[in-house]
């Protein structure tokens, strides 16, 4: 069996990456207490969660409280931001309920490996 070579955080930390990317084609600028307001997380949970992502060196450790990708970071957030609207859209045009379809689609992101999704993005392209 393949294993699959792409960088694995836990899914929360994924969904942490994908809504800062997602602040931040909205914003400039993104900070802490930002992310907490559109997550819906406590201060402190957000600064934990900042942290972890900082030691894996996926957001830069020394922009203050601004919130910056590395390059690795940028990747991982674009590929989860990827898999999450991929299955969003394909359950919504499925007929599934906008709201379901998107819990869904964020259950499946983290889930699937890297070879099941570009197989079947490739077979499901429009």
């Amino acid at each position: 069996m393949k294993k699959d070579k792409s960088p694995r955080l836990h899914a929360s930390g994924e969904d942490y990456l994908e809504a800062v990317l997602i602040l931040k084609q909205k914003e400039e600028t993104v900070r802490p207490v930002d992310l907490a307001r559109y997550m819906g997380f406590s201060r402190p949970s957000i600064s934990r969660a900042v942290a972890a992502l900082r030691a894996e060196g996926l957001l830069h450790p020394d922009t203050g409280n601004d919130l910056e990708f590395t390059e690795k970071g940028l990747e991982l957030a674009q590929k989860v931001y990827e898999r999450h609207r991929f299955f969003t859209d394909r359950l919504t045009a499925a007929g599934v309920d906008p709201e379901v379809a998107e819990q869904d689609a964020c259950r499946i992101e983290h889930a699937i490996s890297d070879e099941s999704f570009e197989k079947l993005k490739e077979a499901l392209s429009d």
